[in-house]
């Protein structure tokens, strides 16, 4: 039996780090060790599909740029459009993964089953996650079960949806989560099981823009000033996602200075930031009077990609609330 072909795209991050102790696994240099290394630290994967690997970057992903979001969107589709690919396995820092997820989510970059997967502990370290992580990716994103589920996200031995899945701890192996949806499916040594379908996949696949639109973050906490906003908007900023109390609830000086941003052309999206839970949409969104944009239930820094890519498509939608509320409402 032929065994499917499988593309590792290494980016870098904790799963390829190191350390000069192997009893430390919070003191290390992330992106040091080659995917080379990484794949023959897991003899077990030639069991499981014929791999071919690339070395798209080598960083610490709290160093995630647009350029290299680019790059890698591109090599996913080159990847994507041969004929005997069925799948790829992304190896990426935790830190900015879920951010990755939700840009390659919405693009729609890839025909093929496209699994990101990390390390919580660099390669070196005494208990190393990385090489289990690295092959349930693999298992994954050969399973015929993975077709048409869109992005998805592999650690632990749960899988989520690139859309839903977070990093929610600091440090523990079980660090990513779907808040409000759980993970979508398990692997067990050689079982992979889904156990429901990812709803929210994008109806429309969105393009990454060639001139990327300035949009920021800001957050709303006990007597907020609004010099950052005020400081954002002569910046030349486009977009602002408010890291809200609650649901949605903002200071009213700060809701002050975001209407006064929306009345310049800046299209001003709510989140929220506890962590969980979704934001409740106005009845009409009227920015230049506080009703503002809701992101639903996407936390600020999935918010932050979808308007990226929403106003690198249509910036017009900065100053259509509506149709803007619409695009959150769908993906």
């Amino acid at each position: 039996m032929t065994l499917p072909r499988v593309i590792v795209l290494a980016t870098g991050g904790t799963i390829a780090g190191s350390s000069s102790s192997a009893a430390s696994s919070a003191r290390y240099q992330a992106a040091t060790v080659p995917v080379s290394a990484l794949l023959e630290a897991v003899p077990a994967l030639k069991d499981v599909a014929r791999i071919e690997a690339e070395q798209v970057a080598q960083i610490d992903s709290k160093d995630m740029s647009f350029g290299l979001w680019a790059r890698l969107a591109a090599r996913v589709h080159h990847w994507s459009t041969q004929d005997d690919v069925a799948g790829i396995v992304i190896t990426h820092g935790t830190d900015s993964l879920e951010e990755t997820a939700m840009l390659l989510h919405l693009a729609g970059v890839a025909s093929v089953p496209v699994v990101l997967t990390a390390a919580m502990r660099p390669a070196t370290s005494l208990s190393a996650d990385g090489p289990l992580n690295l092959l349930d990716a693999v298992r994954v994103a050969a399973h015929p079960d993975a077709a048409g589920k869109g992005v998805l996200v592999v650690i632990n031995q749960e899988i989520h949806a690139g859309r839903d899945a977070v990093k929610a701890h600091t440090s523990a192996v079980d660090a990513f989560a779907s808040p409000g949806t759980g993970p979508i499916g398990l692997v067990q040594d050689a079982l992979v099981r889904f156990t429901r379908a990812p709803l929210r996949l994008p109806r429309q696949a969105l393009p990454l823009p060639q001139n990327w639109p300035a949009v920021e973050i800001v957050a709303s906490y006990a007597q907020p000033g609004r010099a950052v906003v005020d400081a954002l908007v002569a910046s030349g900023v486009r977009g602002l996602v408010v890291a809200a109390a609650g649901n949605g609830s903002i200071h009213e000086t700060l809701v002050a200075a975001l209407a006064d941003a929306a009345r310049a052309g800046v299209a001003v999206v709510r989140s929220t930031r506890t962590g969980a839970g979704n934001v409740i949409a106005p009845a009409q969104p009227n920015p230049s009077a506080g009703a503002f944009v809701s992101a639903g239930d996407l936390n600020p820094y999935k918010a932050r990609v979808a308007l990226l890519l929403a106003l690198g498509a249509d910036p017009a939608l900065a100053g259509d609330p509506v149709r803007l509320q619409q695009f959150f409402a769908l993906i």
